[in-house]
């Protein structure tokens, strides 16, 4: 039996649950979401000794980081959703660290202005950063999109789940992602799976800092 630590609703632990839901894997889920500071049980720590969550158990073996553990289920169950050459390995690879690096915490820092900061109030130039920072890098997933349907080509794969599921806070955000037209067709097709619903449940607030510079520091 697999077990996955962390809340879907306020942790990145939907990408885990979705791609499960995808696998149609039997898995047990426990909705655990820390505070900052917040102690951690010990029994949780041992699986995990960074506290965070996602967290995935597989008969005992035990496995942190959302993308990695995505990875590893597509590598052990994936089928048609896993990579099937080596070169497909790579590729799957490739997107799924380019994503974590070139997206998400610009992607993070315009959602958390946009709606996760409490009270909201979002600045112009809060916002100009974030979006100008997003801007490059979904140029260049729209001109590879514009190329094919999917990721990888043809079908649905782990990686087309690993980018979407950072790439849906722009959703939550309320982006205008006009100027990225494949883009967003792509990111409604992906999203629009019933296996993708944990996504569009997010659910938790942050106290907003106290000036544009610290909400940068808390991204970078």
């Amino acid at each position: 039996m697999i077990t996955l630590y962390g809340d879907p609703a306020k942790t990145r632990a939907n990408r885990c649950s979705w791609m499960l839901k995808e696998l149609e894997i039997e898995f047990s889920l426990e909705k655990l979401a820390f505070l900052p500071g917040q102690p951690k049980p010990p029994e949780f720590l041992a699986l995990n000794p960074n506290g965070k969550c996602p967290t995935l158990v597989d008969e005992g073996f035990s496995l942190f980081e959302s993308l990695a553990i995505n990875l590893y289920l597509a590598k052990k169950y994936g089928g048609v959703l896993g990579p099937q050459t080596a070169e497909e390995e790579a590729l799957v690879t490739q997107w799924s660290l380019w994503v974590m690096a070139e997206v998400e915490k610009p992607l993070l820092m315009a959602a958390a202005i946009r709606t996760l900061f409490t009270p909201a109030d979002p600045s112009d130039e809060e916002l100009e950063l974030a979006l100008w920072k997003l801007a490059r890098p979904w140029g260049v997933l729209n001109a590879h999109l514009e190329r094919q349907p999917f990721i990888l080509g043809e079908r649905f794969s782990v990686a087309d789940i690993n980018v979407a599921s950072v790439m849906h806070m722009a959703l939550i955000a309320e982006l205008n992602m006009s100027a990225w037209p494949a883009l967003k067709a792509w990111l409604d097709t992906c999203l629009s799976r019933p296996q993708a619903i944990d996504l569009l449940t997010v659910d938790f607030k942050v106290p907003r800092p106290k000036t544009p510079r610290d909400i940068i520091a808390m991204f970078l």
